[in-house]
């Protein structure tokens, strides 16, 4: 509904997806616009199953509609309005962490030490496993069997996002969902980004904006935000490390 008639009116939504929309605004600030919910004024044109992507014209109209300075919040009323016709909303890059945060939170207050909650490439754990570390893998972004690296983590979440999962090849380019909302075609130069943080709303919309972002400046947004850290995989397939990683 509200990308049916946000830009005719203002819409109410409801108290989680309001939180939501607010969250995906701040990193969007935070960001630069790297993470941008109003993407999907392009990426609607793409579709990775029928190997179908915008043409020159529809990137150039959509484009226009791309800036999530669009999107209006009222926290009174609790609705959203879009300032632009055309605008589109899809919160695809952030509400898997979000879902997830807000199940663990859930079995935390239910008095649960120990659990994990998992959703596509976002896992958020509670605690240990039961004193032992739990053990997750990053996988080689060409095969989904091999690890490129282990990681024991505890109390946190950890997000990946990749060129691998949803892409198509045509004459020699990958065409993937991680969309650049600078562009409107599919963010380049890296493999896979991962990011361990508190918070799996924060990991989930962060592992987006690194790819879009690129490896330097990249690394130098998780560098400046405490208690986060970063594993890159770049185009030939080398890690780089942030220096909160162990």
């Amino acid at each position: 509904r509200v990308n049916a008639e946000a830009a005719e009116s203002w819409v109410l939504v409801g108290h989680e997806l309001f939180d939501l929309i607010r969250r995906s605004l701040s990193l969007s600030e935070q960001t630069g616009g790297a993470f941008d919910i109003t993407y999907d004024s392009i990426g609607q044109f793409y579709d990775f199953n029928k190997r179908a992507r915008p043409s020159p014209e529809q990137v150039a109209v959509g484009l226009v509609a791309v800036d999530y300075r669009h999107v209006q919040l009222d926290s009174d009323k609790s609705a959203a309005h879009f300032s632009h016709s055309g605008v589109r909303i899809n919160l695809g890059g952030i509400a898997k962490g979000y879902a997830i945060e807000g199940v663990i939170g859930l079995l935390r207050d239910a008095g649960v030490r120990h659990a994990l909650a998992n959703a596509g490439g976002d896992t958020r754990v509670l605690g240990d496993r039961i004193g032992l570390p739990w053990v997750v893998g990053i996988r080689d972004p060409d095969d989904e069997m091999s690890i490129v690296t282990r990681l024991e983590i505890e109390d946190v979440a950890i997000s990946t996002s990749g060129d691998y999962e949803q892409f198509f090849m045509e004459e020699g380019v990958r065409y993937h969902h991680i969309i650049n909302p600078s562009t409107g075609s599919s963010a380049g130069a890296l493999r896979s980004v991962t990011i361990i943080g508190p918070d799996a709303t924060l990991t989930d919309g962060l592992s987006t904006s690194v790819f879009v972002m690129g490896l330097d400046a990249g690394m130098r947004l998780i560098e400046s935000i405490p208690k986060y850290s970063a594993i890159i995989i770049d185009e030939n397939k080398n890690a780089h490390f942030s220096s909160g990683v162990n």
